[in-house]
């Protein structure tokens, strides 16, 4: 059985992957969907802010010096890499939350925020909850390529196992590849990822946990590693 996979996620996310699926005896093939850039963005007045929610590294990494006014707030992040990314950038506290942006909201809530400022990307899910003013503000996009890269064809012509990391990569992937899918395999880091994929593939399985690294467990036992 064939260890080679298939990290269609951008950089610098893509790198990190590659490097933890070679500590599982994976074989990793980079060929990112998507490249990320800054957009230009005006800061929202930081005055009756309670906390900045980060869902993605991106933000922090990519927003640049407008966030300088909104470190001092409590941070409250998507998971430990994107936490780690709101630490690099000066955020002082961080809190790393659940699985994904509803359940982040939920534990927000439930600290008492009312007001929270959210950095984010151009094409993103409208997250809301009903005690939260959530203030969207687009700071970097994540431009998609317009046809499967030459790696990521020669991958799955020999058998790699797809990782899609998350419902837009997974429409995009499905898109890309076209009606000739019966022959590729897929590991989906969520259920909403999976279902975006579609139908038609030899096989679709989902992370135990929406977490980079439940994914690349995943693909080891799938690889047979």
């Amino acid at each position: 059985m064939s260890a080679a996979i298939l990290i269609l996620r951008p950089e610098p996310g893509a790198s990190a992957t590659a490097a933890r699926a070679r500590t599982l005896r994976l074989e990793p093939v980079v060929a990112p969907l998507f490249e990320v850039r800054p957009l230009a963005w005006e800061p929202p007045d930081p005055a009756g802010l309670d906390a900045v929610m980060l869902t993605s590294g991106n933000a922090p990494r990519l927003a640049g010096d407008g966030m300088t006014p909104f470190l001092r707030l409590p941070c409250y992040a998507v998971g430990e890499a994107t936490a780690d990314a709101a630490r690099a950038a000066g955020f002082r506290d961080v809190r790393a939350g659940p699985a994904d942006g509803a359940a982040l909201l939920e534990a927000m809530a439930g600290d008492g925020i009312g007001t929270a400022f959210h950095p984010c990307g151009r094409d993103r899910t409208g997250l809301r909850h009903r005690a939260i003013d959530l203030r969207d503000v687009p700071v970097y996009a994540a431009d998609a390529v317009d046809r499967l890269p030459a790696a990521a064809r020669a991958a799955l012509d020999a058998g790699a196992l797809a990782l899609l990391h998350s419902p837009r990569a997974a429409a995009l992937f499905a898109d890309l590849v076209g009606e000739d899918r019966a022959g590729v395999r897929i590991a989906a880091i969520s259920e909403a990822a999976a279902t975006a994929a579609g139908e038609g593939w030899q096989a679709v399985e989902v992370a135990a946990r929406p977490r980079d690294q439940a994914l690349l467990e995943l693909a080891a036992k799938l690889c047979g590693t």
